[in-house]
């Protein structure tokens, strides 16, 4: 996903040597320090600071994505040379590493890059697993993650230079910070199910809001789960082998900040995209509720179990559509 954005008429407030002010940062974090050149490039000493009252206007159309995560702001910088174009630098600083991998989540496309010369501890991928990217290139456009900071840096001008000047800005953001591991949620997803689909690691998105939601996979206009800050969510495709491409069902699990929210949403759920199925009682005595439905694009089925949700949607039978929700692995507080 890339935010088409304009860099001018903005007031320039001041920064630490381009970096987020001391009084900004989660104790521990360290400051980013963005050099003054790249190559022929040459930032100025501020950059130009956007909040959600002000994100609207800086880009059109993608405003609504960035804020859908825990969006705390962004601070752009434009690198300029004679006689070649701009180098952007956006910066945006998320309260949680969470909320920047999900950004980054939104689009799976490029190259993975490595930034570092090697993998720090922390990356939080058991032994045998393959690691996700934590920074993606492809046509100019470089977009990272590195602790709570999600970073696009793009090149207007696609040469060898440009690209240079843009893999070095990315190794000078992530230079000293941390490397958390990606949400735990991702984790609940089963990796296979059935010896003939194949689950789609492309797809795989972390969300907190509809509107994200449906930029991945289209549920309603209407926010029926009930997303907001306050919960997370991971949502997947799979594939059936061998069969016609691009026909694939959806896996979403929702985790809320309790069972009492999670059931309140799965009775919104049901009012709008079950309204001939009534929820389940809210005075059901077991923590555990599952079902199955036939609806317009097949079949879908789902598992509330404690605070978390679990969704199978557009299968093609009811055995799939069970299985999928009783596979996954829940996750613990």
């Amino acid at each position: 996903m890339a935010a088409s954005a304009a860099v001018a008429g903005a007031g320039l407030v001041p920064s630490i040597v381009g970096a987020a002010g001391p009084q900004a940062r989660p104790t521990g974090e360290p400051a980013i320090v963005l050099p003054r050149t790249a190559g022929p490039w040459t930032r100025p000493e501020t950059p130009r600071i956007i909040d959600a009252s002000t994100i609207f206007k800086y880009m059109d159309g993608a405003g609504e994505l960035y804020l859908g995560y825990r969006f705390d702001r962004l601070e752009a910088f434009v690198f300029e040379a004679r006689g070649r174009k701009d180098i952007l630098v956006e910066l945006y600083f998320m309260k949680h590493s969470d909320d920047a991998f999900g950004l980054l989540s939104l689009d799976w496309g490029g190259q993975a890059v490595e930034l570092t010369s090697s993998r720090r501890p922390g990356a939080g991928t058991a032994a045998g697993e393959t690691p996700w990217p934590r920074a993606l290139y492809g046509e100019g456009l470089l977009r990272l993650w590195s602790d709570r900071v999600y970073a696009r840096i793009m090149a207007s001008q696609k040469t060898p230079e440009a690209e240079s000047a843009v893999m070095n800005l990315g190794r000078a953001l992530v230079e000293g910070r941390r490397n958390p591991p990606p949400p735990d949620l991702l984790k609940s997803a089963p990796a296979s199910f059935r010896p003939d689909w194949k689950w789609r690691r492309d797809t795989v998105g972390f969300l907190r809001s509809h509107l994200v939601l449906n930029t991945l996979y289209y549920l309603g206009q209407e926010n029926m789960l009930d997303l907001d800050a306050s919960a997370e969510a991971v949502t997947c495709g799979y594939e059936r082998k061998l069969s016609a491409p691009g026909r694939r069902l959806q896996f979403l699990i929702v985790k809320y900040s309790s069972n009492g929210r999670a059931r309140q949403a799965l009775a919104h759920f049901h009012r709008v995209y079950l309204p001939e199925h009534p929820a389940p009682a809210a005075s059901t005595a077991s923590s555990e509720v599952a079902n199955a439905f036939r609806v317009e694009d097949g079949w879908m089925a789902y598992r509330l179990r404690d605070e978390q949700i679990a969704f199978a949607l557009g299968c093609p039978d009811r055995d799939t559509a069970t299985l999928i929700p009783s596979q996954t692995r829940w996750n613990r507080r």
